[in-house]
């Protein structure tokens, strides 16, 4: 864990403790070490940095490439593990490096609605998160996240100090076989299956 990662780890933590009497439930069911897939419902740009404190080891994020346009963003953002990626449609590039850092041994969090809700309901799943599965056979820990479309929604307005909760679910393991049948339904399959998962989570279990 480099500097920035530490110290972004740390006023994270704090700030959510403080401002949103955050809470993780089940963070025993994390896999803190190898390749892993975090995978969660998306409600908010909280939802990254949240995440990223459910877990006690560095983790990889995808993020839009605008993003990097600024300057201190351009420098800063890289340190966090941030992988940039290209907005309206598939970027095969940011998933080839998405790919290779899961199986370097490594976690990347991936939210398999793509886009955050706009009315804080679960959203059917994107393609990409299977087509991740299916080439690293990673393990996935489902994550489903509570509150932060209450405390700032995609249609925007002031952020509001709720509180907010992140479930842990069991991790699911996959192996050669879930990938037959092949063919052009196997990675909404996979991501199906995933996203099946958060949906059961809820705050009482």
């Amino acid at each position: 864990m480099n500097i920035y990662y530490w110290l972004g780890y740390q006023l994270t933590r704090f700030a959510a403790r403080v401002f949103f009497r955050f809470r993780i439930v089940h963070q025993e069911r994390m896999i803190q070490r190898g390749p892993a897939i975090l995978a969660m419902n998306h409600q908010s740009y909280l939802d990254p940095p949240l995440a990223g404190i459910a877990c006690e080891r560095p983790i990889y994020f995808l993020a839009r490439r605008s993003l990097l346009d600024s300057p201190v963003l351009g420098w800063l953002l890289p340190k966090l593990n941030v992988i940039p990626v290209e907005r309206g449609g598939a970027d095969r590039g940011a998933l080839k490096a998405l790919i290779r850092v899961i199986k370097a041994g490594n976690a990347a969090l991936f939210f398999p609605e793509g886009s955050r809700t706009l009315d804080g309901n679960l959203q059917l799943p994107e393609p990409g998160l299977g087509l991740v599965i299916a080439k690293t056979l990673a393990p996935v820990v489902p994550m489903r996240i509570f509150g932060a479309f209450e405390a700032w929604p995609r249609t925007g307005g002031r952020l509001r100090c709720v509180p907010i909760t992140v479930v842990i679910g069991e991790p699911i393991f996959f192996s050669e076989a879930d990938l037959i049948p092949a063919g052009k339904a196997l990675y909404e399959r996979l991501s199906r299956r995933v996203m099946d998962a958060i949906a059961n989570l809820s705050l009482e279990r």
